[in-house]
């Protein structure tokens, strides 16, 4: 099955190496990293966490998102998914690898991520966030593998599998859950100290993700003679709608909670997002950008006419995946640390490094995915040729 990753046309050893022109100009940008230390990126003492992190929170949705392909084929027998759930779990492959290369850069220097490994703290969050990431690539890889093996020589999977397809499903759940406790748990700051942070997250990864697979699905479907199903990719636009709603509602839950109960500790961090504090603007533009394009998505969504013409459903899923980015990105993480426990604000804004090693990474997860997408799509040719 390896072989057919080396099996592809001219477009596809293009983008391929297109993929690897990036790793390499992200490789650069962590090798200066590597030598001068984090000094070199936007952080500091008051906002620890950055880029790197705002990537790895949303890849974590984009992962626990196969769930949303998993639980209908395989508890409820719906057979239109037949098709996607080996791209959603390919995808969620990717995403989790994404995830771990940026808590590496993020930490500096790699031997730090050694620590978690020799010396477990079973109190601490990140222990059992990076315990459920590595158990979630593993399930993915093995019932991917599994499963796509057995359709490729016409066989039913072997009945060791389907346990662990079972439980993978509630440990996509666990996935973002873990990672919601990572902000939550911090009394220190109050932005993320909410008890529907972690619902909140899945919301924005069941809209997130399955936007990214939908157009991974019409991507395919266009430059391939594999199908994955108009019927598969509707119902996934159905959940994004949905997922969207709920997000939206979320969100509007927490502005209330934090405008009317004008407790300071709660308000300075939507005042800095949506009107600046103290002079301090730099994420006006983006919140207002992330309201006008969920609006737009959610109203135009919910339209079905407009959700089942493809040329309309393509851009929708971008501004989605665009809206969910800046609002549990940058936003999210950011202001978390604005103002401080002590009251200073304290601005952060990526620099060039940090955004080309952060390209670096995502060039890899593409990578993968593209190769892993290649070897499914040349195995679905075939047997659908026979």
């Amino acid at each position: 099955m390896l072989q057919d990753a080396f099996r592809g046309g001219k477009r596809y050893w293009i983008l391929l190496g297109f993929w690897v022109a990036l790793i390499v100009v992200g490789l650069a940008a962590y090798g200066r990293q590597l030598s001068e230390g984090l000094y070199i990126t936007g952080m500091s003492q008051d906002v620890t966490w950055g880029l790197y992190i705002s990537q790895f929170t949303f890849l974590v949705g984009v992962a626990a998102s196969a769930v949303m392909v998993v639980l209908p084929y395989y508890l409820h027998d719906y057979k239109a998914f037949g098709k996607m759930v080996i791209l959603g779990e390919f995808l969620a492959v990717a995403a989790v690898l994404m995830c771990g290369l940026f808590i590496v850069v993020d930490m500096g220097q790699p031997a730090r991520v050694a620590n978690i490994i020799l010396h477990p703290s079973p109190n601490s969050v990140m222990f059992w966030d990076m315990l459920v990431l590595t158990g979630y690539l593993l399930l993915n890889l093995v019932i991917g593998a599994v499963t796509f093996e057995a359709e490729r020589k016409g066989a039913p999977p072997h009945n060791w599998v389907r346990p662990l397809i079972y439980l993978s499903i509630p440990w996509a759940v666990s996935i973002h859950t873990v990672t919601a406790f990572l902000y939550s748990g911090l009394e220190a700051r109050p932005f993320w100290m909410t008890a529907i942070l972690a619902p909140r997250f899945l919301a924005s990864a069941f809209s997130s993700g399955p936007s990214l697979l939908i157009l991974m699905a019409i991507i395919i479907r266009r430059f391939t003679r594999f199908d994955a199903g108009w019927e598969a990719i509707q119902k996934l636009a159905t959940i994004v709608v949905y997922a969207m709603v709920i997000n939206l509602f979320f969100v509007l839950v927490e502005l209330f909670t934090g405008l009317y109960s004008d407790m300071p500790h709660h308000l300075h961090a939507f005042e800095y997002l949506f009107v600046g504090l103290e002079g301090r603007a730099a994420l006006v533009p983006w919140m207002w950008v992330n309201a006008a394009l969920t609006v737009c998505a959610v109203v135009l969504l919910l339209i079905p006419g407009i959700r089942r013409q493809e040329r309309f459903l393509a851009p929708l899923c971008v501004v989605v995946i665009l809206a969910i980015w800046i609002e549990k990105g940058l936003a999210m993480v950011v202001t978390g640390f604005i103002p401080a426990p002590l009251g200073q604000i304290t601005e952060y804004a990526p620099t060039a490094p940090e955004i080309a090693i952060t390209v670096g990474v995502y060039a890899l997860g593409f990578f993968v995915l593209t190769v892993l997408y290649k070897i499914v799509v040349n195995v679905r040719e075939r047997l659908e040729a026979t």
